[in-house]
């Protein structure tokens, strides 16, 4: 089976071809969406011409279309094939992500109009770290917070973890399951992630992407004492903030 793997970040779109047999690249570009890809006009425009350039219908058939999403929230917690439901369900979930939910769900319409007989499956970043227990997870906000809001970290960058874990898992001649690591994702965004015995315990990131690590457009954790601030003294609104 051939299937093109979409990934639509905050910065970037990246289209490869990967055979799932042996998980072999049969071919990838990338297209730059400028520094919010949420502004970018013309996403189904982007994802043809990036078709047109790994040759999908032109001499590179596919059997199925796989996205990577950010925030899949508690509701999932494996790959799931995508239908309006699946749509309506990563919509909801974009407040909590603004830079990446919304680009995805471009890209997921996009590809269904352009390829409308191609299954399509998302994966999400989130799953990785849905094992995650309560002293990792819960916040020290009122509980109320968490059962009536959904207030929890979720972790992200579970993907990449996932597959760094495996490959780690290969490159020590040890099974996953035996594996203890920290690994850290540096891009535009960016995590740390403590894995033993192949699960993820602790992650950088919480209830968005935006906590943690400095990144190249998000600050990471601050004081929330100086936004407080900001506010109180009029200095900054809550939108600039």
């Amino acid at each position: 089976m051939r299937v093109l793997v979409l990934n639509a970040g905050s910065s970037s779109l990246k289209g490869s071809i990967v055979d799932s047999v042996d998980l072999r690249t049969i071919a990838k570009d990338e297209v730059s969406l400028g520094v919010d890809a949420t502004r970018r006009h013309g996403l189904e425009r982007t994802v043809r011409g990036l078709l047109r350039k790994l040759q999908v219908g032109g001499g590179q058939e596919i059997d199925a279309v796989g996205h990577r999403v950010v925030h899949g929230g508690t509701r999932y917690r494996s790959a799931t094939r995508i239908d309006d439901r699946v749509l309506e369900g990563i919509e909801s979930l974009a407040e909590f992500a603004p830079l990446h939910n919304r680009v995805a769900l471009l890209a997921m319409h996009a590809a269904g109009k352009l390829l409308p007989n191609i299954p399509q499956v998302a994966a999400f970043d989130t799953a990785f770290h849905a094992g995650l227990a309560p002293d990792q997870f819960l916040y020290p906000v009122p509980w109320r917070w968490y059962r009536e809001y959904g207030i929890r970290r979720f972790g992200f960058h579970g993907l990449s973890v996932e597959w760094s874990t495996d490959r780690a898992g290969e490159l020590l001649g040890r099974p996953k399951a035996e594996v203890a690591l920290v690994v850290a994702h540096l891009g535009s965004g960016c995590s740390v992630t403590a894995v033993l015995d192949g699960r993820s315990v602790a992650t950088s990131m919480g209830l968005t992407p935006m906590e943690g690590l400095m990144m190249g457009t998000r600050s990471g954790s601050i004081d929330p004492g100086i936004l407080l601030y900001m506010l109180r003294t009029r200095r900054a609104g809550w939108r600039e903030l």
